[in-house]
């Protein structure tokens, strides 16, 4: 009954989530709250390791919650449930979008979908800075995280310095720090 519960959880969430895998992060985290699957702290540590694993965080985040739930098959039908709706709806909208994208109704409303994709990915950085408690009581360890975020996203914007290089830095700042 675990597996079903996880592929039709997942399918409903790959179903009517938009924006990617930043902007699932929320619906996923509800939903693993409301089953039970997880701990706040423990799917934050997914999101970590799904976030630098290869490929989609939100399929990834798929994986380690069903393997954490129901080992092998729960990973399996997670992820099925995670990636069928948008294989289906990529296959359609594929081979309607092409005929259909120059007109204006079409341009406006992807246009219009920007800010809400946005604002679920603001969202989902600041719950889990609220979280994980990089943002709360002023004391060395906030600080310092702070610290090694606006670094960092100093050097992403200001420096184009590659990703990899930043987290790989921002690791050697926290085993230095902590």
């Amino acid at each position: 009954m675990e597996l079903l519960s996880l592929f039709w959880t997942f399918l409903l969430i790959g179903t009517v989530s938009f924006g990617g895998g930043y902007a699932m992060i929320p619906v996923i985290e509800a939903e693993v709250s409301k089953h039970g699957w997880m701990t706040t702290q423990e799917f934050t540590d997914v999101i970590a390791v799904a976030g630098m694993s290869p490929g989609p965080i939100a399929t990834n985040s798929a994986i380690f919650v069903g393997y954490h739930t129901a080992a092998l098959p729960g990973a399996i039908a997670a992820t099925l449930g995670m990636v069928l709706p948008s294989l289906a709806l990529i296959l359609i909208i594929a081979s309607v979008f092409f005929k259909f994208h120059r007109l204006p109704i079409v341009k406006s409303a992807f246009y219009g979908l920007r800010p809400i994709i946005t604002g679920l990915i603001i969202y989902s950085a600041i719950h889990f800075a609220l979280a994980n408690r990089v943002l709360g009581e002023w004391s060395f360890e906030t600080i310092s995280l702070l610290g090694i975020f606006s670094l960092s996203l100093f050097a992403l914007v200001k420096l184009r310095m590659h990703p990899i290089v930043v987290i790989v830095l921002a690791g050697i700042c926290g085993i230095v720090l902590y």
